[in-house]
């Protein structure tokens, strides 16, 4: 039997359809950068081709390498969703080439204000990304043998 539910980390094709009236849509030649790290938040991405690497820099000057996501994923959303003057987190960067559709802050907390009805996808899509979050951080800071990055345990907060 399958579930009505969208995929994990995905949007309905509902909402999906609904974004179309306040979506820019972008081309990203490999390696070109979508958002960076410290950078003022501007809006989420909603990545429709190709794929995503999503990347934190270590004490090390080196990146870490936190997830790759495909088709359906909103990135930037936590941020987004936050006080203005937030910075995003994670430097987003296309692996691949990829079209990725960006959407204002300010027009997508509109639209939210006025489509309640996907307010819970939301939430659910931030819910999932802590949960994902968590377990990758651990995975990075507390391997076994590997001594515990404070820095990075730093930069995540």
């Amino acid at each position: 039997m399958m579930s009505s539910q969208p995929a994990p980390r995905r949007l309905s094709p509902d909402l999906l359809q609904s974004l179309d009236g306040i979506k820019l849509v972008q081309v990203f030649p490999k390696g070109a950068t979508l958002f960076q790290r410290g950078s003022a938040v501007s809006g989420v991405y909603l990545v429709e081709t190709g794929e995503v690497r999503i990347v934190l820099p270590t004490p090390q000057s080196q990146w870490q390498l936190l997830e790759i996501v495909g088709p359906g994923a909103l990135l930037g959303l936590s941020e987004g969703m936050s006080v203005r003057g937030e910075r995003y987190r994670v430097t987003a960067e296309a692996g691949v080439a990829t079209t990725a559709s960006f959407i204002p802050r300010q027009e997508f907390v509109e639209f939210l204000r006025g489509h309640g009805d996907f307010c819970m996808q939301v939430v659910r899509l931030l819910s999932e990304d802590v949960h994902v979050l968590y377990h990758k951080f651990r995975s990075i800071t507390a391997h076994p043998g590997r001594p515990r990055h404070r820095q990075l345990d730093e930069q995540l907060n």
